[in-house]
């Protein structure tokens, strides 16, 4: 993972699921499939479980700085 993920992260495991919630693990990049879990919506990784929703929101992977970075790898075929 990145830095500034890693340090979003921390120590945490679980998190509160923003939908609903209840307390759930964190998606496992080595365990688990993203597509799974994730999908884009323009720029914007969107959770489909409550893994998904519960690390994006945990790992801020949707915010603004990010999101247009994600945009210019996708305009430039890069992403």
């Amino acid at each position: 993972a990145c830095h500034r993920c890693n340090l979003h992260k921390g120590t945490n495991l679980s998190s509160i699921d923003p939908d609903f919630g209840d307390v759930v693990s964190l998606f496992r990049p080595r365990d688990e499939v993203w597509g799974e879990h994730f999908f884009l919506r323009g720029s914007e990784i969107v959770g489909l479980t409550p893994a998904g929703r519960t690390t994006a929101r945990l790992l801020h992977r949707n915010a603004r700085r990010r999101m247009q970075f994600r945009a210019d790898l996708i305009d430039a075929n890069s992403f």
